[in-house]
């Protein structure tokens, strides 16, 4: 929920470990800091509800509170971390013998400097906190005047003539034989229920219409009724009434009287309702409980953008984007008019050959989804044909720089889902502007970088962080705002983003200051701190960064795309990193990881094919590192220092590359891969049977030796494994493991963990 709080749920939970006593802080500051923590609470509750407003209907000065109280919050716990580091000292993880002793002592004679430090720290943020509060009392304005009222622009779409519509005749239709009728195309005597789910824009709504105005005739009575995020269901009963003909005393206002009503209405007419929009289950519930099963038959049609809604409340129809060729019928009728104008035919390509190029790589952007085709279609239709300003339309669209009412229509219906999300994930949504557009983002990446950034909260839930990011990751699935990508075995893997969403989600970070994306194609302006840095590729790019360094004092995260090494922000300067990928970036000939031991912040290394051969030995200075991904290098052997990092969670290393002894000792390992076992490492075998929070484990063995099965078998918690035999994998487990048959080696029997 960062997006909405910032930090300050992690440093509420912080100020009360100082406070609890085993700082040894000066007299007097426990007393402070109590303050600030119950002043922080009551900021988080006020950041809350101010969240449930949509932005462009927030006043300015709670957009401009909130943000300060967000940027403060993230400053009080850089100064917190730091404390928490100095104090604890900061591990060099080679030294040893008198180097130790003496590092040891002047560690000790710092910590008085340390304490007063944070004294003076925790007076000073104090004196912040009260003065942003005080700021918002001064320049508080009550008009005293009533809200503008708006309209949803969803409600456009159940008045769009037919011929406007292209291809809803061939959807309308197959949907009809496929549902709702059977033999003969006779309608259904009995009950049916059907839930059409898609991603917003996608034309669930004028589908169901176009079925509703098709069929709506064979029923004794019928009702079109719209639900809504925030539903007032007795105005909806009465609704549904009122569309059946059914006069009814307006004295009538308990809902449970609305629906006795209802039901003994209906009980013996074949009935068809469109119930539109629904996002709680529950609230289905409610409606259900009016629409009762009889003997005569009826038809209910429900849309919905949550899978799991439509699962529950009917046969779920999931709704395809347009074809490629209804896309460019829609794109170009709305442009250069519905017929060619020398054999007035359907336009199906473009009319103008300088604009074709462009055409195409719009309609990508639009992905099939007919909001999105409509809308940059009436934006270009504003425009001259000219293909320098068509490009700029499509370079700039995403970015907020347009101002026309049809785009604006989009954001809010795109919005709508966005702002019905739980805060914490519309944390993890934003966080899916770094990547750029049409990248397919890999699953365990994204999660393992919520897990870094904070955005997981894991504690007393019984599981593991992980499987709790897997759970917010199948819920931004579910509610249809990524789009799932199942690799050949039929594994979920990954993800990609709808470039309209991708566009929105960059506009909202950068309002925010969430994340700043820096590349040729498509950049958000960075404010005075750059929280969050996505650097993607692009000519220019490296000269951007190196104008913004100055930026990057207090950021909490850089992630760099295929790009020239120059464009390596200078990772030492970087204090409070807390995620640093540097996937594809070559770093062979540069110093870049020369300070890597200094980030005592960093929770996320990702070094994926970045040509290095060795890793710092001061990589065991990062005591809060949980991600270590150092694969599709030519790395012999990790430092030694790095079985020091306790709070390890995730190791991805080749074959080739050795671990050194005490592997053991990462208790918290989730993740092992590729683990080569060979006669030199023979001795991690026993090891490996202490890390008994591994989840995955992947190993690679010369020969087979028997230590390795009692290993397995103290691993309780296991849910994937693959053994691989130079090269060859021998054994995948997924789930509970029956029996297990190794060719070459041995047949290892029946082994189901307990």
């Amino acid at each position: 929920m960062e997006v909405v709080t910032g930090a300050l749920p992690s440093v509420i939970t912080k100020l009360a470990g100082l406070a609890a006593g085993e700082y040894n802080l000066q007299k007097g500051l426990k007393g402070e800091i109590k303050f600030l923590q119950e002043e922080l609470e009551s900021v988080k509750a006020a950041l809350e509800d101010i969240s449930r407003t949509p932005a462009e209907q927030l006043p300015n000065n709670d957009k401009i509170w909130s943000r300060n109280v967000r940027e403060l919050s993230y400053d009080i716990e850089d100064s917190i971390d730091t404390f928490m580091v100095d104090c604890h000292g900061k591990r060099l993880g080679n030294q040893h013998g008198l180097k130790k002793v003496i590092y040891w002592s002047l560690n000790l004679l710092m910590q008085p400097k340390v304490r007063h430090n944070i004294a003076k720290k925790v007076r000073e943020i104090k004196s912040r906190v009260v003065e942003v509060h005080e700021r918002r009392c001064r320049y508080e304005v009550n008009l005293g005047v009533d809200k503008p009222v708006t309209v949803d622009p969803r409600l456009f779409t159940q008045y769009t003539e037919m011929k406007e519509l292209v291809g809803i005749e061939e959807a309308r239709d197959e949907f009809i034989n496929n549902f709702l009728t059977q033999g003969n195309n006779l309608p259904m005597k009995q009950g049916k229920i059907v839930s059409i789910v898609g991603f917003g824009g996608l034309g669930k709504t004028t589908l169901a219409n176009a079925v509703y105005e098709k069929i709506r005739a064979q029923f004794d009575c019928c009702a079109f009724v719209s639900v809504s995020q925030t539903p007032d269901l007795k105005r909806l009963f009465k609704g549904l009434l009122n569309d059946f003909g059914k006069s009814i005393n307006e004295e009538i206002l308990d809902e449970s009287r609305l629906i006795k009503v209802l039901r003994e209405f209906l009980q013996d007419k074949r009935y068809f309702v469109v119930v539109d929009d629904i996002w709680d289950i529950s609230v289905w519930k409610r409606i259900r409980c009016a629409l009762p099963d009889n003997n005569v038959g009826y038809t209910i049609i429900t849309t919905t953008r949550i899978a799991d809604v439509a699962e529950q409340a009917g046969g779920p129809y999931k709704l395809k984007p347009l074809s490629s060729n209804n896309s460019r019928k829609l794109f170009f009728r709305r442009i250069f008019g519905n017929k060619n104008k020398d054999n007035n035919e359907e336009i199906e390509k473009c009319p103008d050959d300088e604009l074709a190029e462009v055409s195409d790589r719009i309609l990508k952007k639009c992905a099939g989804v007919p909001l999105a085709i409509i809308t940059m279609a009436s934006l270009l239709a504003c425009k001259a044909r000219n293909k320098l300003e068509w490009y700029e339309v499509y370079k700039s669209v995403g970015t907020g720089m347009e101002n026309n009412m049809d785009v604006e229509n989009m954001r809010k219906i795109l919005s709508f889902s966005y702002y019905e999300l739980p805060c914490h994930l519309r944390t993890c949504l934003l966080y899916l502007s770094k990547f750029p557009e049409d990248s397919e983002i890999d699953k365990e990446r994204l999660i393992r970088m919520w897990i870094a950034e904070g955005f997981i909260q894991w504690e007393k839930q019984g599981k593991s962080p992980f499987e709790i990011g897997e759970f917010y990751f199948n819920k931004l699935i579910n509610r249809s705002m990524i789009q799932p990508i199942q690799d050949q075995y039929g594994m979920l893997n990954s993800c990609r983003i709808h470039d309209m969403v991708l566009d929105l989600i960059r506009s909202l970070s950068s309002e925010e200051n969430f994340v700043t994306v820096l590349s040729d194609m498509d950049s958000t302006s960075p404010s005075n701190t750059i929280r969050r840095l996505s650097l993607q590729n692009g000519k220019k790019s490296d000269i951007i960064a190196q104008a913004t360094r100055n930026l990057l004092q207090r950021a909490r995260s850089v992630v760099i795309f295929p790009a020239a090494v120059a464009q390596v922000p200078a990772a030492g300067s970087c204090r409070f990193l807390r995620v640093l990928d540097l996937e594809h970036c070559n770093l062979s000939h540069t110093d870049s990881l020369k300070y890597l031991g200094n980030l005592y912040q960093l929770r996320y290394l990702r070094l994926y094919s970045t040509h290095i051969s060795q890793l710092p030995e001061e990589i065991g200075n990062l005591q809060f590192l949980q991600t270590l991904d150092v694969r599709n290098n030519p790395i012999s052997i990790l430092p030694s220092s790095v079985v020091e990092l306790r709070n390890l969670m995730c190791l991805y290393i080749d074959t080739s590359t050795r671990v050194p002894n005490g592997i053991g000792n990462l208790t918290c390992l989730e993740q092992l891969s590729r683990l080569c076992i060979d006669g030199s490492t023979i001795n991690i075998i026993e090891e490996l049977g202490q890390l008994t929070d591994l989840r995955q484990l992947c190993i690679e063995l010369d020969e087979w030796n028997d230590k390795l099965l009692e290993c397995l078998h103290k691993l309780q918690k296991i849910q994937e494994l693959d053994i691989f035999h130079f090269g060859q994998r021998l054994w995948v487990r997924f789930g509970w493991l029956t029996t297990i048959t190794m060719s070459g080696f041995c047949t290892l029997g029946t082994w189901r963990p307990s």
